[in-house]
């Protein structure tokens, strides 16, 4: 390993790589079409491919991929080597621009929702020149969208770039209303906080859960979790540290921006940080983290955990979205200014955030909304399923000042002006974290904490793009045409505040009054499930919005939400099957054999006289007797109600079905299996305990 800056980005056909391989023309107009969109002339590509598979063969690599991201949740490859036949019988090694540009994979088994039938196999990927290309292994992988034959999107990555197209058109539309015309470029970046857990390979292929579905169906509370905090931010185990290391090294050479590590709050979770960049490369980054993880973790005997969810009792995984604004000029748009002029602009895009969250709260909900996640939201670990918005104390003051149109004091010291276009300077917030809070403003950037530790980042921030998007529009279409800006201004932002505030709360979130004032007083939705969640994707409201803005045609919009529910429905029904699998090949015949060594024990005791007592032997027996007898009958009836849910043909119908049937069936089902794992001696337990897993990484 050489130095980091040498290491940094070795791997990534980045900037520098290009300036220093390209000619001044070539790279010129790559760097145009990177930053305005341009079109790329074929004699353009053909230089760039020939320069990128000179680079890639001298890394290593072999063969070439479009990589892309299908509505599976994990990224795609098909690799096609760099050969081709030359005429005396060898081979020579090409890449044209035509094949950087666009592949044609068999698309037949992804995903859809009904945007194609299963007999139209073609797909298209489409380079992405936005996201560098890099090497993996000995393979060269090109970042592409990926679309059907028609034309819609099929991914993840396409949709997030309209978003970030249609945030950009009216944020500019707004900087030119305050004077800024040299600004031509806004973009939101992002920095995902990613949360995972280290297990021993040898605990995890014991767990039949575990590799099925990546959490534990079964499992009993260990003696010790994480009521001590003595692991969050604790010394890190040499095997752990050795992990980190390896992940950074590797993470490094592909251009990720890994900066944070540390335990977490459970036993054996972790957490990475990232620094921020652009959110189309951050989402890149992310799902190659996520993938890098797991990959470096088998070298160590270990498996990296990514589920929302992998142990009952103990904290979930998250990923903390950290989004903010920026121009191509490096201003920082949610960042309070140094003039009143800068502040009005602030305040402006505050608002817009703001009104965003409230009118699309449903949106993000369900962009977070998984089967995994579903466990997680609500405990005390992770935010509520209702939607809010944390900004401190003193910003929370000053709108309410300007709402009110009454003076701010300002620390007891200082009277500020009302009127947003003459306010005066304030402080970037001075009040702490709050960490129960869905979607909190820390100082310059919103973190976003409902998302699950193995969601895409693409979900969540193309409909917040799209979201903030909708209000930049809807105030410039008033503030374009208005006698006096400054006036309309004041006007708009004291209206949004008015409308808005209900969205506002900086209390605790995990308490059970704030639910209630949430729903009962406020009106604010509390969508727990997917099931209750996704099915808002196709309300008239949204579809308006993400029509409008070109982001989702309605018949992506429809595809997404099957697609989405179906994954839900898959998912648990995974989980239901392999919960009857072990319960009815693994637990009860483990019971059964320690009722039989404990009834055999008692008779043996029996024999000895009338004076020996049994009283353990006979009531561990019966107890036991009585949760086997239970697992059985709540196996069978679970396993009635997946015949029932295999017969339901809607599938909101099933998610609904899924929701109060199969998991309530499922929760009964291990509630008497998990009783029985503490009453079981520990050599007749057919799989390793809580216990065992989460401290299995000395």
């Amino acid at each position: 390993m050489g130095t980091v800056p040498e290491l940094f980005g070795s791997m990534v056909f980045d900037d520098r790589v290009m300036k220093a391989r390209l000619s001044d023309k070539i790279y010129n107009s790559m760097k145009k079409t990177i930053e305005e969109g341009a079109d790329l002339d074929i004699s353009v590509a053909n230089a760039v491919a020939q320069a990128m598979k000179d680079w890639a063969i001298e890394k290593g690599a072999t063969h070439y991929t479009h990589w892309f991201q299908p509505l599976t949740g994990v990224t795609a490859e098909k690799h096609d080597s760099f050969i081709s036949p030359s005429p005396d019988g060898r081979v020579i090694m090409e890449f044209s621009g035509k094949e950087l540009i666009k592949g044609e994979p068999d698309a037949s088994s992804f995903p859809s929702g009904g945007l194609r039938a299963t007999f139209e196999a073609r797909g298209y990927t489409a380079w992405d020149p936005t996201s560098f290309a890099f090497v993996k292994g000995k393979t060269l992988c090109i970042p592409t969208a990926f679309c059907s034959y028609g034309g819609e999107a099929l991914d993840k990555k396409t949709p997030l770039l309209r978003s970030m197209q249609a945030l950009n058109t009216q944020a500019i539309r707004i900087l030119r209303l305050f004077g800024n015309d040299e600004v031509r470029q806004v973009r939101t970046n992002v920095g995902p906080e990613q949360e995972y857990f280290l297990i021993t390979k040898e605990v995890y292929e014991q767990r039949k859960d575990l590799i099925f579905t990546g959490r534990t169906l079964f499992g009993a509370k260990p003696p010790k979790g994480q009521e001590m905090d003595d692991h969050y931010f604790g010394i890190i185990k040499p095997r752990v540290a050795a992990y980190m290391e390896d992940l950074n090294e590797e993470l490094w050479k592909l251009g990720i921006l890994a900066k944070t590590e540390h335990n977490e709050v459970a036993p054996a979770q972790h957490e990475l940080a990232p620094i921020f960049t652009t959110t189309n490369l951050a989402t890149d980054n992310n799902q190659l983290t996520m993938e890098i993880m797991q990959k470096v973790a088998a070298k160590h005997g270990l498996v990296c955990l990514l589920h929302e969810k992998p142990f009952a009792g103990v904290n979930g995984s998250g990923k903390h979205n950290n989004w903010s604004i920026a121009t191509d000029k490096g201003e920082n748009l949610l960042s309070p200014g140094d003039t009143p002029h800068e502040n009005a602009q602030f305040l402006l895009f505050l608002c817009a955030v703001i009104k965003a969250v409230d009118d699309y709260q449903d949106l993000l909900r369900l962009s977070v909304a998984t089967a995994g996640n579903d466990h997680r939201l609500g405990a005390n670990e992770a935010p509520p399923a209702v939607i809010s918005i944390f900004l401190g104390d003193e910003l929370t003051a000053v709108l309410k000042s300007i709402e009110e149109d009454k003076p701010y004091l300002d620390a007891g010291k200082e009277v500020m002006k009302l009127g947003v276009s003459v306010l005066p300077k304030f402080q970037k917030d001075t009040t702490d974290r709050n960490r129960t809070s869905p979607f909190a403003f820390t100082g310059n950037k919103f973190e976003f904490r409902m998302l699950g530790s193995s969601n895409s980042i693409a979900c969540c921030n193309m409909l917040l793009n799209s979201a903030v998007a909708e209000s930049l529009k809807q105030y410039a279409d008033k503030l374009e045409g208005a006698e006096d800006f400054n006036a309309a201004l004041d006007a708009l932002i004291k209206k949004t505040i008015k409308d808005h505030k209900r969205i506002i709360f900086n209390g605790n979130g995990y308490d059970d009054a704030w639910i209630k004032e949430a729903t009962e007083e406020r009106g604010l939705l509390n969508l727990r499930t997917t099931a209750d969640a996704m099915p808002r994707l196709l309300d008239e409201k949204n579809v308006q919005m993400l029509t409008y803005h070109k982001v989702f045609s309605k018949a992506e919009l429809e595809s997404r939400c099957e697609v989405m529910l179906d994954n839900y429905c898959k998912s648990v029904s995974i989980e239901a099957t392999t919960m009857i699998d072990m319960a009815k090949k693994q637990i009860v015949p483990a019971i059964e054999e320690y009722i039989s060594y404990v009834a055999t024990t008692a008779a043996a005791k029996a024999a000895l006289g009338p004076e020996i007592s049994c009283k353990f032997e006979k009531e561990r027996v019966a107890r036991l007797s009585v949760l086997v007898d239970q697992i059985v009958e709540r196996t069978a009836t679970l396993e009635a109600k997946l015949a029932e849910f295999s017969d339901i043909a809607d599938i909101i119908p099933a998610a609904e079905f899924i929701r109060d049937e199969i998991l309530t069936t499922m929760e009964s089902v291990r509630e008497a299996a998990d009783e029985a794992e503490v009453l079981t001696a520990e050599k007749y337990w057919p799989f390793p305990t809580y216990g065992d897993i989460l401290f299995s990484v000395k």
